[in-house]
């Protein structure tokens, strides 16, 4: 600890004695602030070009910084006039600009207008790009993802080329199912799959993916971070907006958002509630050899799951002066996700022996819990800021899974019932300054301490034919507790020489984990220092070019159940056993883009390269005839090299296309008992997003989405396509808005799966519901109007690792 606080004093030293640099500076200045018109939001990396009037002739050029603003430096006497463009908006001129010895010229605020397109009898409004990219991550623009706005994040995260989500809804981010979700910049007290599919995609703003964050946020998930920005009002005085959604197959939802407005006070408050059943046809397969004995299991049935939420919102912020602002907030959420199976199954061996059985699988796992957080902001001097935030969360959940065979007399033959859960508890302060040295060049740096406490508690039901009771078995019942602080610092210096842009960080991390075993008792510790560089480079060949570089270190602790080194039954078929000498996975990750635009095509190219070293896989093996072992290690190291592609333009007049892609080698290679392994296999996905204005009020759009085969350390899994479409209708002047959506729409949504080693082969296929189809109705009361928040959620603070990682 004597060290952090050393590292701090060092770090404020510095930057608080540190002089702004280029105050004093020689020549006359062109200044400005660039905003976007619907929304008085900031413009960054808008063109600024300055032209002499007599020639035209180039005279310099610069671009916009995060808070929209501009300033040209040592502009000799003289005429000019000075353009600005940014992709998507309408160009504006100014002329007749007239700088005299010793006089500066403050242009104020400039606004620009989305692109707009007229035709013979309508006006079709230029509609934001489905996906944006700016220099560290990629936002996608959910109020133009027709076909999610009745479902989740997950729905909406369907549509990234970058993202593939199964047929149960879990998403992995470039073949990563390793990632930080963030709400507003701020964690979550669910884990990442839990988050993305409790928030309703209609209250969502964005989405921003973060693939390498700054040495600013949490190095934490291999993939990046995904962080939710939430729909906020920017109209003055009393305002709401209701949506309903409604389905077939028990399919219901609401949300609300209500806020109220003045110069200097806000308070906003936020309700939902979603109740949700998918339905799935499933087939199973699996040999497994023992002792002399292969045993053939063969399972084929229905099975549904369910998803019911409820969730509260609300924050209030008190402008104190120009200079001080505090903000308050909170959320409390009820989650319950249920999955229910009826499979007939048939067992069988090569000694002849033979029974077929009804499985009766119900799983139950309740989740609650809240947060709340402060925000006191003081803003010294324009750019020169201190923020200090404090948070807290606090969770509960249960998991109770039954498992029970019955006979062709409807008679109980065996049963298993496991349940799991147990409360969690976060606690973060964290302090962020920044110091700007001049325009262009600036320095941040802060200090966080996060501290993490929880319990898993695991009991084992057995089912007793003679007394048609369930007996506690306490050999396989286990209680856990486990506590893991992380102490970081971070030190970023940003700036900007001519068109190239850069920005070069250092964090550095103290792990202080303690893992308990309460029933039978032993303790595992660890204490380490970790160290995370990060690099960010840009560069501005014209106003329709750009090539953008990126390098992140980047940590993925294990999860607290994948420390424990006792058996759990998961059900009757399959027993996991944690490994407390597990090491975390450590990540080099690069990344290159490159965006144009050519014959008013907006590309996007997007290279990266990841390597994971300590890579964690879940490995199967044999334990008894019917029974799967699955254990946690380090098998070796991956790698992913690949390409994203996007490439949006419009056909026609009020036909927009956004063609996306992304084509990756993946390769792993490591040892599993002792033996060395290799497996490399050749991954795409693509999206195409179809948006089509059919009238002024109303629109269409279909998707279509591919996702091809891939490979694990012991498995494969098979691709699959789905088409989705929706239409969008307003009435009232846009005050109300209905869509229709269809997905799934061809049937082709299945999800087939491989697994195999020594002694083991097991296969499994799924196929979604077909079409699911859903109403959403969104009302808008006084006007309300969402920001357009380009730059992420209130607080541009720091990612936050899933809560159970250890």
């Amino acid at each position: 600890m004597k060290n952090i606080v050393l590292i701090v004093l060092l770090v404020f030293s510095i930057n608080l004695t540190a002089q702004p640099a280029g105050r004093q500076m020689m020549g006359n200045k062109i200044t400005g602030i660039v905003i976007e018109s619907s929304s008085n939001k900031p413009l960054e990396f808008a063109n600024i070009v300055l032209y002499k009037t007599d020639d035209s002739t180039q005279v310099t050029g610069t671009v916009t910084n995060k808070e929209g603003f501009f300033e040209l430096q040592r502009v000799r006497p003289g005429s000019y006039y000075l353009t600005i463009s940014f992709i998507g908006f309408d160009d504006i001129t100014l002329d007749d600009i007239q700088i005299t010895r010793g006089n500066s010229v403050d242009l104020g605020t400039l606004k620009l207008e989305l692109t707009a397109y007229g035709t013979n009898d309508v006006v079709v409004e230029g509609e934001r790009s489905p996906i944006s990219y700016e220099i560290d991550r990629k936002v996608i623009n959910v109020s133009e993802q027709y076909t999610a706005s009745s479902g989740s994040a997950v729905e909406v995260l369907e549509n990234v080329p970058s993202v593939t989500v199964d047929i149960e809804g879990n998403v992995s981010l470039r073949g990563s199912s390793n990632f930080t979700v963030l709400i507003d910049g701020r964690p979550t007290i669910l884990d990442a799959n839990d988050a993305l599919q409790q928030t309703p995609a209609s209250a969502i703003e964005n989405i921003e993916i973060i693939t390498n964050p700054s040495a600013k946020y949490n190095p934490e998930g291999t993939a990046g971070i995904i962080n939710i920005v939430m729909k906020k009002n920017k109209n003055l005085g009393v305002s709401s907006v209701l949506e309903l959604d409604g389905g077939l197959n028990d399919k219901y939802g609401a949300q609300g958002l209500f806020d109220i407005k003045n110069d200097n006070l806000e308070f906003t408050f936020g309700l939902d509630y979603n109740d949700r059943i998918f339905e799935m046809d499933n087939s199973e397969r699996s040999i497994t050899t023992f002792q002399g004995t292969t045993t053939t299991i063969n399972s084929i049935g229905l099975s549904n799951r369910g998803r019911n939420s409820f969730g509260l919102r609300g924050s209030f912020t008190w402008l104190i002066d120009e200079q001080n602002s505090i903000t308050l907030g909170g959320r409390y959420g009820n989650g319950d996700s249920k999955s229910n199976s009826n499979s007939t199954t048939t067992e069988d061996n090569n000694l002849g022996s033979a029974i077929k059985y009804s499985n009766l699988t119900r799983r139950n796992r309740e989740n609650n819990g809240y947060n709340f957080y402060s925000t006191y902001k003081l803003e010294i001097s324009k750019g020169h800021e201190l923020t200090a935030e404090a948070y807290y969360s606090k969770r509960d959940g249960d998991e109770r899974n039954v498992t029970e065979a019955i006979d062709a007399n409807n008679i109980v033959t065996e049963g298993f019932i496991t349940t799991e859960g147990g409360p969690g508890e976060n606690i973060r302060l964290k302090t962020d300054y920044v110091l700007p040295l001049n325009q262009d060049n600036k320095i941040e740096a802060g200090v966080q301490s996060e501290i993490n406490n929880s319990t898993d508690l695991i009991g084992f039901f057995e089912y007793n034919t003679a007394t048609t009771n369930y007996d506690f078995k306490q050999q396989f019942s286990n209680d856990t507790r486990y506590r893991r602080n992380i102490h970081s610092i971070y030190s970023i210096y940003r700036g900007q020489f001519g068109a190239l842009g850069y920005q070069a960080g250092l964090r550095a991390e103290l792990t202080d984990r303690k893992i308990e075993l309460l029933t039978n008792p032993q303790e595992f510790s660890l204490q380490r220092w970790d160290y995370f560089p990060t690099l960010h480079l840009s560069y501005k060949f014209d106003n329709d070019n750009q090539i953008m570089g990126s390098y992140a270190r980047r940590i993925d602790r294990p999860r607290g159940w994948y420390l424990e080194p006792f058996q759990t039954w998961t059900d009757q078929n399959n027993i996991r056993v944690g490994n407390p000498s597990l090491k975390p996975e450590y990540i080099d990750s690069y990344d290159l883009g490159f965006q144009t635009l050519w014959n008013e095509v907006v590309i996007s190219l997007e290279g990266y390269y990841r390597v994971n070293h300590n890579k964690i896989e879940r490995l199967r093996s044999v334990f008894s005839e019917t029974v799967t072992l699955n254990t946690i290690e380090n098998v070796g190291t991956d790698y992913s090299l690949g390409t994203e592609m996007m490439f949006n333009f419009d056909i026609i007049e009020g036909w927009n296309v956004n063609l996306l892609g992304n084509v990756y080698n993946y390769r792993i290679e490591g040892k599993i008992n002792n033996r060395d392994f290799s497996r490399e296999s050749f991954n795409w996905t693509s999206r195409l997003n179809n948006i089509i204005k059919l009238a002024e009020n109303t629109s269409l759009q279909i998707n279509g989405m591919y996702n091809s085969p891939t490979v694990s350390s012991q498995g494969r899994r098979e691709g699959f396509f789905m088409i989705n479409l929706a239409v969008r209708q307003t009435f009232f002047e846009k005050a109300l808005t209905a869509t229709l959506q269809v997905r799934n729409v061809l049937d082709s949504a299945r999800w087939e799966s491989i697994s195999e080693g020594t002694n083991f082969y097991s296969y499994r296929d799924a196929s979604m519901e077909a079409p699911i189809i859903m109403l959403n109705l969104k009302y808008n009361f006084n006007n309300f109007k969402q920001e357009r928040n380009r730059n992420g959620g209130d607080n541009d603070g720091g990612g936050m690792g899933v809560e159970d990682d250890f």
